[in-house]
């Protein structure tokens, strides 16, 4: 499914409308450039599913930010500066996994071989300015 996002609000509408989809467990992958909306389609998340969107800040940094709410605990995570995938086992993916959150992977094609096979691919990709084109797709 692909949808075209105009601005900010629209990206994390678009996020919020995927949360009813979601399971404990679920794995999103997210992929696109530096600028994409990437994070803000974590905010959407956050606050589709009860929590604090203004907490949630890019991990690039950190690699994880673990946001609580009401329904699902979400681990946002960042690949964008990790070597590898197994710079990921070293922090504990496969424990996240585990956890039965919410886990949210930027820049994931950095890490595939380590994503389970069931996941949500979702690609945001700039189409002008102000404007995304937001693909997403459920792998089992």
């Amino acid at each position: 499914m692909s949808l075209t996002s105009t601005s900010v609000e629209a990206t994390e509408q678009i996020a919020a409308d995927l949360v009813p989809t979601l399971v404990s467990g679920d794995v999103i992958a997210l992929d696109g450039e530096l600028g994409a909306g990437k994070t803000q389609f974590v905010r959407g998340l956050v606050r589709a599913l009860g929590g604090e969107a203004r907490s949630v800040s890019s991990p690039t940094f950190v690699l994880l930010n673990v946001y609580p709410t009401p329904r699902l605990q979400v681990f946002h995570l960042d690949a964008y500066r990790v070597g590898g995938a197994d710079d990921f086992d070293t922090i504990g993916f496969a424990e996240l996994l585990e956890q039965g959150g919410l886990v949210v992977v930027e820049w994931a094609s950095r890490v595939q071989s380590i994503l389970p096979p069931r996941h949500v691919e979702v690609r945001i990709e700039r189409t002008g300015l102000t404007t995304r084109c937001i693909s997403m797709e459920r792998r089992t």
